[in-house]
Order: structure tokens, then C-alpha cells, then sequence
């Protein structure tokens, strides 16, 4: 904070708020949203080499856990270095690469559009946030927080400049993806699609708002309507629920609606959102379909209704993943014609109790025909 000049004096930023102690007035260190640019820009920069070698920690890592595909919000520098794996023939996963938003124009004044790129690396998707976070108290809602009277959240932008961008980046033949958490944010997201379709007309944009946490019965039509995907991470649901109740009550009956989203006729895509939660698919499969935590409990599911099939769960997770990336006709089903990408689990998923699961070992993951993680029998890990 001293190096950033964060004391007292220094004003919220917009989208973002330093916390305070109540009695002193003095910053407590806890940063929201974008309160931490503030200290991001007295960061030292990470070094190429360092770079490089977390990049291949995480492809051991994502291979160990059978994953093949990931969408990642993509710096430039990590671009260099997946492009320059690919060269050498060493990267191991497809990556749909996310743009900053700050970044999007420049893409859409080289013509750049949804899909770009290959079957290993992908351009033309644009982050934006409207919201924080629920755990931080940030995500945006109609109403107060039940443990923080007089707070709704923190809006990261406007509902309008969140419609002007939308509408740039629709206008350019790129697709929107848009974290939002709170049930005003997604509702603010859903105004911005429906805006851009009214001034752009109509194409197969496949926007999609990430997270998709609490939703009004209200909006749940309009996402098909609007061809807006709900690309959900069901391990949050196992992980909030320790205290969402108590952020937002009764609200809670609209937040992680897996099965509604699915009923209403919604495209979902299934994700991890790695590393604010594990990467393991199977921890998302299993809070997809029990609703409880990974120790067990509450007995039946949190919000039981809520719950998915185990079949609906992975077809989320390949096949939905993979229209949400425009690359379903390579991508997220075994079929002739399509890339060798797959995973090979030590027991059947379709005839175990749910909570084995997370038992489950991965023994073999397979890119294009590829080996690129194998179990051995001694339980020792061998990556090619």
C-alpha cells in the first residue's frame, strides 16, 4: 500500500473500493475489484523464463486432471509463449484466448472476429466485467445485502457504458464474454445484448455472461431469446454455500440454477474458473449433480431442485464447452471427423454412487491423438 501511495486520504477508485478500518479511517490491506490496479501497476513484472514456467506447470497440471481445452484470459505475453510452444510442438491444450477490454479495439481494428485462429489457439473474444464478486460483497443486485444494509454491490462500469461496448464488440463480429454475478448485473448484461441485436441485428454471436450466479426468474427467458450462453462453474456452488444464505437470503433460490438454466432452453457450458476454484472437472461434475459439499452434506443438496443428470453434467462440461468456443465441429464429442481429445478414468462415472466421484483417477489424457498424461501402475504420474 505505501509503495502504491494507498493511505487514508486516497480516494475508492471507480469499480472498486479500498476497505477501511471503521474506527481509524485506515486501509486494512483488503482491496475490491478494481481498487487493486491500484497496487497491480507497483507489481515487478513476472520474467519471461518465469513466465514460460508457469505456463508449462499449468499444461502438466490441466493434462494430470484429464483437461484438453481451456478459454483463458490471455496476456500478450502469454500469447507469445503459447505461440511459441505450439512451434516447438509442446503445447498440450487448445486455448481460447481472451482479449482485456481495454484491449478489444485493437483487435477489431485488424478485423479480428469470433473463432479466429486454429484448433490449438483462438482469438476474438472480449472480457468485461459488470460486477464483483459475491464472496466480497461486490456483486451487483437490485437489493441490499442481508449482512451489509445499504450495500448492492459495486458496479465496475455503467449500464450504458456497459452497452456501448457490448454494442462495439457485437458490431465487430466478436463475442462478448461478461462476468456477472449479481442478479442487476446479469439483468444490466442481458439489456446490453438485447441493445446491440436491436442496433446490429441479428448473427450467431454466442455472447455469454460468466457465472451466471443469481438470476431473476424474469431474465431466464431472455437469454435464449438473445442466443446468450450461460457459462456456469458449479464448484461455486459448493463453495458459497457455506455463507451465501446469510449475504443474501431467500436470493438464494436464484443463484447457482444449473437445472433452471438448462429447462428454460439456456446453451450452458460447464467450467472451473481456475485458480479461484480447482481445475479438477470432477469436483464440478460432482457439485452439478449432488449439491453438497465434498465432505458430505446437507443431506439431499443445497436447493435440491437445482441439481443436474450426471449426463447433462459432462455434456455441459464437452459438448456445451465447446459451442460456447464456436469449435463444437472439432470439438466436445468422440465422433469420426472430430480431433482425438479425451480422457480415460479408472472407473465408469454412469454406475458409482455420486460421492465417488471424486474418487475417480484419471489414467490417461489424450490431445489430438496424443498422449500427454498416463498413469502408470504404481500410481506414478507420466507426462510425454
Amino acid at each position: 500500500l505505501k509503495l502504491a501511495g494507498i493511505d487514508r486520504t486516497t480516494p475508492d477508485p471507480r469499480g472498486g473500493e479500498i476497505v477501511r478500518d471503521p474506527a481509524t479511517g485506515e486501509p486494512t490491506g483488503l482491496l475490491k475489484d478494481s481498487a487493486y490496479d491500484l497496487v497491480e501497476k507497483v507489481i515487478p513484472p513476472v520474467s519471461s523464463e518465469k513466465r514460460r514456467q508457469a505456463v508449462e506447470h499449468a499444461l502438466a497440471h490441466a493434462a494430470s486432471l484429464g483437461v484438453t481445452s481451456i478459454a483463458d484470459n490471455t496476456s500478450a505475453e502469454d500469447l507469445a509463449i503459447y505461440q511459441e510452444l505450439l512451434r516447438a510442438g509442446k503445447l498440450t491444450l487448445r486455448i481460447a484466448c481472451w482479449t482485456p477490454s481495454e484491449h478489444g479495439k485493437a483487435l477489431r481494428e485488424l478485423g479480428i472476429g469470433a473463432g479466429f485462429g486454429n484448433d490449438w489457439l483462438r482469438l476474438g473474444s472480449v472480457k468485461l466485467f459488470a460486477d464483483g464478486s459475491l464472496g466480497a460483497r461486490s456483486a451487483l443486485f437490485f437489493d441490499p445485502y442481508l449482512d451489509d444494509p445499504g450495500n448492492r454491490g459495486i458496479p465496475i462500469q455503467s449500464r450504458q457504458e456497459l452497452i456501448e461496448q457490448i454494442g462495439a464488440i457485437d458490431r465487430a463480429g466478436q463475442q462478448a464474454v461478461v462476468h456477472a454475478i449479481g442478479d442487476q448485473a446479469n439483468c444490466w448484461a442481458l439489456d446490453a445484448f438485447a441493445a446491440a441485436r436491436e442496433a446490429n441485428g441479428h448473427r450467431d454471436s454466442r455472447h455469454r455472461i460468466e457465472h451466471a450466479q443469481v438470476v431473476r426468474g424474469e431474465d431466464l427467458p431472455r437469454f435464449p431469446a438473445l442466443g446468450v450462453i450461460a457459462s456456469i462453474q458449479p464448484s461455486h456452488c459448493v463453495d458459497d454455500m457455506r455463507w451465501a444464505d446469510q449475504r443474501i437470503g431467500t436470493r438464494t433460490a436464484n443463484a447457482y440454477r444449473c437445472r433452471s438454466l438448462l429447462d428454460s432452453g439456456i446453451e450452458v457450458a460447464f467450467g472451473t474458473d481456475w485458480p479461484v476454484e480447482p481445475l479438477d472437472p470432477r469436483l464440478g461434475i460432482y457439485a452439478a449433480v449432488t449439491r453438497e459439499f465434498p465432505s458430505g452434506g446437507p443431506a439431499g443438496g443445497w436447493h435440491p431442485a437445482e441439481k443436474v443428470s450426471l449426463a447433462q453434467a459432462i455434456t455441459a462440461y464437452t459438448a456445451g464447452s465447446a459451442r460456447a468456443d464456436f469449435s463444437e465441429s472439432s470439438l466436445g464429442t468422440l465422433a469420426p471427423g472430430k480431433l482425438a481429445d479425451l480422457v480415460v478414468l479408472d472407473r465408469d462415472l454412469f454406475h458409482l454412487p455420486p460421492r465417488e466421484i471424486l474418487a475417480a483417477q484419471v489414467d490417461l489424457t489424450v490431445t489430438g491423438g496424443r498422449v500427454v498424461y498416463e498413469r502408470t501402475a504404481t500410481g506414478r504420474a507420466v507426462r510425454r
